[in-house]
């Protein structure tokens, strides 16, 4: 008996040893500290040791540490922001942003990504902002003369104008043959919301202005007095030659508040729908008492050209006295 009861003790102790190492050190991989399991593409499981930083280090440790380049402030560490959105927000040195995808054979493919950096009026998402066109602007009182030559200014203008020089300012002289005697029959009213056309013919009434007979047409502001102030954008279509306006605003009385020449428009050539027309962006001011537009041309006008560039090389368009208008007022969304 004592021998069948150490046989059967003998083969449970391996058994015991068995569990007892599964109680203290048989736990398996995924359980062990430092490991983290994961599935590869091939569904088999791995497993692999996890780094973690080293927290040994001490307050003090750290604060001997030296800093660290970036943390000056430098262009090349804290670049300009509009730099850094032109460059797709990639800094120097740093890889180009990529992306993976399959193609249709379900090769995986590598590309970079290149982000739009340009602006929302690059894209023509909104409209770019309203620069008024340059232009000689004349008020009356008197005039600022400069004590120093100024490049264009040409002492011998008043006398190829036919204008004595020293008898009054430019402004002046206009409003002295302008313009209490304009014929009024056959004006336009100002039209909101659209684009309206003005044309002057060879049936449009002409008058003597200081700087040379024109054909002229009025343009009302009745409808538009009770807005302080708006921009307008003046087209002056082509055909056979180009009509180069001059404006002179008028109050009820017709004696001229503003006068406006040189302007510099801006030539657009024709395609396919349109014509070529000069554009330029001029403002209004009712609540200051303008109530017609008078639109002219010069004599010094009709003697220039405009010259552009063309598929077929330079493009000459001569400076006509009639010609046909686009008027409208820009009005924000």
């Amino acid at each position: 008996m004592i021998r069948s009861r150490y046989v059967r003790y003998s083969g449970l102790i391996p058994v015991a040893i068995l569990l007892a190492g599964c109680q203290v050190g048989g736990s398996t991989v995924s359980q062990r500290e430092g490991y983290f399991t994961w599935v590869d593409e091939q569904g088999r499981v791995r497993y692999s040791p996890i780094i973690e930083a080293d927290d040994q280090a001490s307050a003090r440790d750290l604060e001997e540490q030296p800093q660290d380049a970036e943390s000056e402030y430098t262009l090349e560490n804290y670049p300009d922001a509009d730099e850094l959105a032109k460059d797709g927000y990639v800094r120097p040195g740093e890889r180009q942003p990529y992306f993976t995808w399959r193609d249709a054979e379900g090769n995986v493919r590598v590309s970079y990504y290149r982000p739009d950096v340009r602006s929302d009026i690059e894209k023509g998402l909104v409209p770019p902002p309203i620069e008024i066109t340059q232009a000689s602007v004349y008020y009356p009182g008197p005039e600022l003369v400069p004590t120093e030559p100024v490049e264009g200014y040409d002492p011998q203008v008043f006398e190829l104008l036919g204008v004595e020089n020293g008898t009054g300012n430019f402004f002046e002289q206009f409003a002295g043959s302008c313009c209490q005697g304009l014929e009024t029959e056959g004006y336009t009213e100002w039209q909101q919301g659209r684009e309206f056309g003005v044309d002057i013919a060879s049936q449009s009434p002409t008058h003597q202005f200081v700087t040379g007979e024109s054909p002229y047409h009025l343009i009302a502001l009745s409808s538009v007095i009770t807005r302080p102030d708006f921009v307008m954008r003046l087209r002056s279509f082509a055909r056979d030659g180009v009509f180069v306006p001059s404006l002179a605003f008028l109050d009820r009385n017709f004696q001229p508040l503003r006068l406006v020449t040189d302007i510099v428009s801006r030539y657009e050539p024709e395609n396919w729908h349109r014509r070529g027309f000069l554009e330029a962006w001029v403002p209004v001011f009712p609540g200051q008492g303008e109530r017609w537009i008078l639109v002219f041309t010069r004599e010094e006008d009709l003697m220039t050209q405009d010259v552009i560039e063309s598929s077929r090389g330079p493009r000459a368009i001569p400076h006509i006295n009639q010609g046909e208008l686009g008027l409208m007022m820009f009005e924000e969304e």
